[in-house]
Order: structure tokens, then sequence, then C-alpha cells
């Protein structure tokens, strides 16, 4: 199977009597998923859940192969301006499929397809370092935001466009960009009828956080040579599987009705996202806005004061057994490991050689491999945490390929909406980003946005 998930060290008899009782999964947590599964069904049938349907859609994978396979083979460098969830799927899709170190390699190793950057941050250092790098003249920039009003990306885009003008002309610069928005509304639509530049949409009821699959994640995924079928393909045979309201055959309603118990019964909000392959380390990333930015809320779906949602912590084995287990040990009872681990699928292993016998804290590990040695390491993290009394989990990948991947990261977006209903709140909006954006257009002078008068900053409290 190509995503399995092993819940049993979070269940009481394998946790000394802590932990969630089995029996509970097949009465009460079961009939508390079952409610949660039909809040999420009628609210697909209504529309509100588009990202359900994306990988239905043809015409639009169509389109977007289209322009990956004709425009953006122009270039040799690809450049995504965006943050968030415009962001963050294809750092994540860049890295599980081609690998982190993708940019260094040669054309040839890269079979000719161009790089990939993402720039993510209003940071100038970033910016003008990687400008600085590019052959303009080569260079193709994906403006993704489906408001066209996200100040970080479109201060960015402002940035570039003026340098692609001074590169290459005003006229030409247009050539040198392609925008993924609204497919109706807002600025980057009415330039993109303005200027002729080509533009992707965002579907209308599909939020940042869950475009991944959408165009957002998918062009830039296909120009460098990403199987976005197949990405696709794995999404549907999870949506599939988790058609269910069955909690024990359901592995997505598993995860969230497991992680909200062990956070409103035990007092665990912490949810730790551990991959054991540095290829899955930006997917941690796109887990923790994915989970805090759709669960922590200061209302409910029937307007009460909730403060709720839990706090997702990204990790990294076995980097991190060096940095945060500790704290998993011994510290607070307050968090819940999720571990993702990859089998082997066709990757070397890296055989580590029998050097130095004269050392038994070498020798040791001749005969073993790399792959063998972390995965070693992952089952011994789990154990100790067991032992105990820690809760953990495992999702397993049968390999890290289009397929597995799309599958991942649609368990992870039905996990999200199944715990949104559990916890009672609304995951598909972020009342609690607008303030910072609306001081944020104060501050610089936005028409119809006063200027803040700030707190803080109090002389006698400044050292």
């Amino acid at each position: 199977m190509p995503l399995t998930l092993d819940v049993t060290n979070c269940l009481s008899p394998h946790l000394d009597g802590r932990g969630i009782d089995p029996q509970r999964l097949r009465g009460p947590l079961a009939e508390g998923f079952a409610r949660a599964h039909a809040q999420v069904a009628a609210r697909r049938e209504a529309g509100d859940m588009g990202f359900f349907d994306l990988p239905q859609d043809r015409e639009g994978v169509r389109r977007i192969q289209e322009v990956a396979d004709s425009f953006g083979q122009w270039f040799e460098s690809l450049v995504v301006l965006g943050i968030g969830g415009s962001s963050l799927g294809t750092l994540t899709l860049r890295d599980a499929l081609l690998g982190p170190h993708w940019n260094l390699g040669d054309e040839e190793r890269r079979e000719y397809y161009p790089r990939l950057f993402v720039l993510d941050n209003a940071d100038p250092v970033s910016l003008t370092d990687l400008m600085g790098r590019l052959d303009l003249p080569k260079a193709l920039f994906v403006v993704v935001s489906k408001s066209g009003s996200t100040a970080e990306t479109m201060a960015q885009y402002l940035v570039v466009e003026e340098a692609l003008a001074a590169a290459v002309g005003e006229e030409k610069a247009r050539g040198h960009l392609l925008f993924i928005t609204d497919p109706e509304s807002g600025v980057l639509r009415a330039i993109s009828r303005e200027k002729s530049i080509p533009a992707l949409p965002v579907p209308s009821n599909v939020g940042g956080r869950f475009s991944v699959l959408s165009a957002v994640g998918l062009l830039p995924a296909a120009v460098v040579g990403i199987n976005v079928v197949e990405l696709l393909e794995g999404a549907a045979e999870m949506v599939q599987r988790c058609s269910t309201p069955e909690l024990t055959r359901n592995p997505a309603g598993l995860f969230a009705t497991l992680l909200h118990a062990l956070h409103i019964e035990q007092g665990m909000p912490i949810h730790v996202m551990m991959p054991y392959a540095d290829r899955l380390r930006s997917f941690s990333f796109w887990f923790q806005q994915l989970w805090a930015e759709s669960l922590g809320k200061a209302v409910d779906l029937e307007g009460n004061v909730v403060n709720t949602g839990p706090t997702p912590l990204p990790a990294l084995g076995a980097t991190d057994q060096h940095s945060q287990v500790q704290l998993f040990m011994e510290g607070p009872r307050d968090k819940v490991v999720c571990f993702v681990s990859v089998a082997g699928d066709g990757v070397d292993p890296v055989a580590i050689p029998h050097r130095h016998p004269e050392h038994p804290s070498l020798s040791y590990l001749g005969g073993h491999s790399l792959a063998g040695l972390l995965d070693a390491e992952r089952r011994a993290t789990a154990e100790a945490l067991r032992r105990r009394g820690r809760p953990s989990l495992e999702i397993g990948l049968s390999g890290l390929n289009a397929r597995n991947l799309g599958g991942l990261l649609m368990f992870m977006q039905l996990a999200t909406v199944y715990a949104g209903a559990l916890y009672g709140v609304d995951p598909l909006d972020q009342p609690g980003v607008e303030l910072g954006k609306e001081l944020t257009y104060g501050l610089l002078g936005r028409k119809g946005f006063d200027a803040p008068a700030l707190g803080g900053g109090d002389p006698d409290w400044r050292l």
C-alpha cells in the first residue's frame, strides 16, 4: 500500500495505561468522527472544499502541462514569487521528488529542465542575492497570489518587473512573467489582461494552504519535469480511500481523531511532524502552516469564544534527535510525535564500509547502510518514547514518488478538515491573519487604511 498509518503507540495498552483506549475507537470516538465526516461531506457538497475535486480537473491539468511544455521550457531558471500556501507546496514538491540540491545539477543531470527557485519572503538580501546570480533574459518569474494583494509577494513582483524592464526592455519584460491568481478578479488578473501576461487560475473555492494540487504547485512542478498526472492520481486514490465514515478504515480520519483526542483529553496540543528523509523537510513546514492556520481559531462555528487549536512543530530525523528529542522524552507531556518513514524506492542505500576494526565505536557500523542507520534511529526513537509513555504514530510511504506524495498531501488536507470539524472550527478561514495585514497596509500608506498607533517601544524598558 502506498501509505500506511500505524497508531499502535498512541494506544493505552502500549503506553503503560496512557494514551487512548482502543475500544473507544469503535465507540464514542468513532461516533464523533462519523459526525465530523458528515459535516465535511456537507461542506464539500456545498462547494466550499474545492481541493477535494482538484484531482479530477483534467482540463486544468491539460492547460498546466501545455504551458509547462511550451512557455515554461524557454528558460533556464524558474523563480516562484509567493508566500505561505503560495510557496510551501512548491518547495515540498521540488525537494521531495527532485531532491533539495536539484539546482546544483548541470543541464544534463537536470535533463535540461530549468532550475527552480522560490522567493517566499520579502528579505532584500535573499532577493538581491538571487537576482544577482540569475541570467535575467533566461529567467521566468511566476507570481502567485490569489488575491493579488499579498504585500510581500507584490513588492517582490514590482522589484522583479523593474529589473526585467532594465534587462530586456519594458515590452519584452512581460514575456518573462506568468501569474497564478484568482480566475476573475484582483490586480494580477487586471494586469494580465492589460499587458497580455499569461495567467493560470486558482479555483475560487480553493484556499492558499489547500492549493498545492492546483496550478500553484502543479505548474512549477510540471516545468521541472515532475509527473503531475501521477501526483493527482495518488491524491484521487486517497480521497477514495478516506471516503468512508468508518473511523478504523479511514486513515486521515484516524489521524485527526487521535491527535484531537490526545490534545483535548490528555493535554497534548503540540503535534510534531518528524520525517526521516531530508527530502521531506519542506513537507514538515508545509504541514505546519496547514495545521496551524486551519485549526488555531478564537471562535467556533457557533460564534463561541474557544481559543483552541494545536501547535504543529516541524522536526527532522535523525537531525533533531540531537536537538529536540531530549525535550520530547523528558519535557512536558504535551506532545505527540508523528514520524514519517520512507521505504526503499530504488535509491542507493549507501553501504557503510568495514574500516577501523580496532575501534569498536566504528567497527559495528560496517556492513550496514546509511538508509538502515536512519531507519534504526527512527525505530529506536519511537521505542524510547513508548517506554516513557510518550505517544507517537508512524506514516509510512512505500517510496517517495509522485503518486505516493500526491496521496500524502491529500491525506494531510483531509485530516485537516476532519480535525476542523472535531474542534468545531472553520478550517478554511484565517481571521487572525487579517489584522496584521491591515496594520501593515496602514503603516505603508495604502489608501483606505489608517496609519495605526503602535504599542510597545516604551523608552523606560528599552535597554
